[in-house]
Parts: C-alpha cells; sequence; structure tokens
C-alpha cells in the first residue's frame, strides 16, 4: 500500500527524512479493526517525528500521521481517536494511562491508505461531518475542547485569551470557544491571521504581547516561551492558564511570584478522551461549527504540504485526501 513514512530524522531539515511510497499492507491485531482512511490531517506531530522527537532509529521507517477518518472492512464511516491507552491504567482516562502512546509512536500512523488501531479507538462518523472534516477532529480540535471544555473551568459568558491564531488549536480553539458560549479573545503578531481570526469567530483580536482592555478568565496557551509572561499577567487572580504546546520554548521565566501571589492555576492538557471526541463530535452536529481546512492534497502529493506546514503559513489545517 501506498504510505507516507519517516525513513531517517534531521533537526534542521526534518523534511529530509520524508519518504512516500509503497509499504508493506496493514497487518491487523487480534480486537484491532482495519481502517480504510479517506482523509487524513497534518500536525506539528509530524514534523516533531521527522526530527526524530519521540521515535527511536531502529522504529523506522514509521509511518506518520495520527488523524483520520475513513471506513471499516464493512463500509461503516468512523473517525479515528489517535490515542492508544487503556482508560483503566488511569483512572478512567485513558490520556493518563502511563503506558498509553499516539498513533505513529509505537504503532503504524494514518498517512496511508490503510490504518489499524484498536476495535475502541474508532468513533462513528455522523453524515453532517465529511470525511475531510473529520479528519481534523482526533489531533487540534480535541486537544482544543478538552482544553475549553474539561480543564479550563470556564462558564459560558466568562472570556478566554487564546494565544497565537493560526495554528491548529488556536484555531479550534476560536470555534470552539464561541460555539460553547465564552468571550473569545485573540492574539496574533501577524495582522491577516488576527484578521482571519475575527472571521472564525472571536470577538476582539491583538497584537502579540498587547496590553488587553481588561482581565480574562482563562489562557488557552500552546505557544510557550514566546507568550508566557503576557498570558500570566493577563489572567485576572484565581484565573487558569491551559498549556497543551510551546512551540516557542518550554522553559519561559515560571514568574512563581505572580502565580502564588495572584492564586493563578496552571493546568496541563493532552489530548482528550474518546468521551470528550464523542461529545466534541456531537456539539459540532448541534451547532453547525466545522473545522478550518487551509488546503486539501491528495496523499501521494503530500511533500508539499508538509512543506506548507514547515513554513508555518497556514490557518487551519492541511488534509490528505485518498481515491
Amino acid at each position: 500500500m501506498f504510505a507516507v513514512t519517516v525513513t531517517s530524522f534531521d533537526p534542521a531539515d526534518p523534511l529530509a527524512g520524508l519518504t512516500l511510497g509503497d509499504v508493506p499492507d496493514t497487518v491487523v491485531p487480534e480486537g484491532w479493526v482495519r481502517v480504510h482512511v479517506r482523509a487524513a490531517a497534518l500536525n506539528h506531530h509530524d514534523l516533531w517525528s521527522l526530527r526524530g522527537v519521540g521515535l527511536r532509529a531502529e522504529q523506522l521507517p514509521m509511518i506518520l500521521g495520527g488523524d483520520a477518518a475513513g471506513v471499516l472492512d464493512d463500509g461503516t464511516p468512523v473517525i479515528v481517536h489517535e490515542v492508544i491507552g487503556d482508560p483503566a491504567a488511569g483512572g478512567g482516562d485513558e490520556t493518563l494511562d502511563p503506558r498509553r502512546t499516539l498513533l505513529s509512536e509505537l504503532h503504524p500512523g494514518t498517512l496511508a491508505e490503510t490504518v489499524a488501531v484498536p476495535a475502541r479507538n474508532v468513533v462513528p462518523k455522523p453524515a453532517e461531518l465529511t470525511f475531510e472534516e473529520a479528519a481534523c477532529l482526533p489531533t487540534a480540535w480535541l486537544t482544543a475542547y478538552r482544553m475549553l471544555a474539561t480543564k479550563s473551568g470556564l462558564r459560558p459568558g466568562d472570556t478566554v485569551l487564546v494565544q497565537g491564531a493560526g495554528g491548529g488549536v488556536a484555531t479550534a480553539a476560536i470555534q470552539l470557544g464561541r460555539a460553547l458560549g465564552f468571550q473569545v479573545w485573540v492574539t496574533s503578531r501577524d495582522e491577516s491571521k488576527r484578521a482571519r481570526a475575527r472571521e472564525l469567530g472571536a470577538h476582539e483580536v491583538f497584537e502579540s504581547g498587547a496590553r488587553l482592555p481588561g482581565k480574562v478568565d482563562a489562557v488557552m496557551e500552546t505557544v510557550g516561551e514566546a507568550t508566557w509572561g503576557h498570558s500570566l499577567r493577563s489572567l485576572r487572580p484565581g484565573g487558569t492558564i491551559v498549556v497543551s504546546g510551546a512551540t516557542t520554548g518550554f522553559n519561559p521565566p515560571a514568574e512563581l511570584n505572580r502565580v502564588y501571589f495572584l492564586q493563578l492555576v496552571v493546568v496541563g492538557s493532552t489530548m482528550g478522551t474518546r468521551e470528550e471526541l464523542l461529545a466534541m463530535v456531537d456539539l459540532l452536529v448541534r451547532t453547525g461549527v466545522r473545522p478550518t481546512i487551509d488546503e486539501v492534497v491528495p496523499l501521494r502529493e503530500a511533500r508539499t504540504a508538509f512543506e506548507r506546514l514547515a513554513s508555518g503559513d497556514v490557518v487551519g489545517k492541511l488534509v490528505l485526501t485518498n481515491p
């Protein structure tokens, strides 16, 4: 079958190890199911894999990708939940299973004609969502949903600040935050991305680091070092900052004096559960909100999509499709 794989690591030039071509057909272990991939979305996780983060040389070649929607062998349309873990081992939450992994870390990923996953790792795809839209949900959108709906403590009418418009999680957070009834404020250093954030539903947009007209109840933080200080200063006393990434650096000044004096809450968040994926899909069906897709590219032309992902000039998701 045709697949997109990482065959070598290069931290400076990640696309050097990107290989497109035939690989052995998918092996389906007992208790797992085969998904015939109709659409798969790219994530920065794929670039990190190409840099050698989370993989060892002896695991290569590894099929990339974690997001996908497709059909089972019997034709049932499904969305793939990419967190491979045992809910019981995580106290009812598979993301807290110490042994949990994501597709393309231990098991082959979704950028292929077919992928095998545990039977519990597929959820029904509603007819209201296209395969391309559904493929955007398992990583960026599920991460944003968990941050907002589960981890933030926000209630309808509260104000949330989304740092760094343009990225997949931030874009999803804008749309989901609006759907959940929050006042959504957004920052970006790029004027066109600020304009796009407003089109997507942001109530207010600001330049990165700008002084805000008021304090916010929660901050959705995926940028890290470049925005951390601004995130802390933007919170009301007792407010919450939810962190799911740090694309500009993992070690900003902690400013612990601000954290304890204002009794701020710092919460980590990674991916989401199967139940949260189902809840988010239901929210999209009820509200009509749909993922923002920047471009759809055939799977066999994946390199062009990876080049765009690496450039950072993307708003929303890049989706690869199988005929």
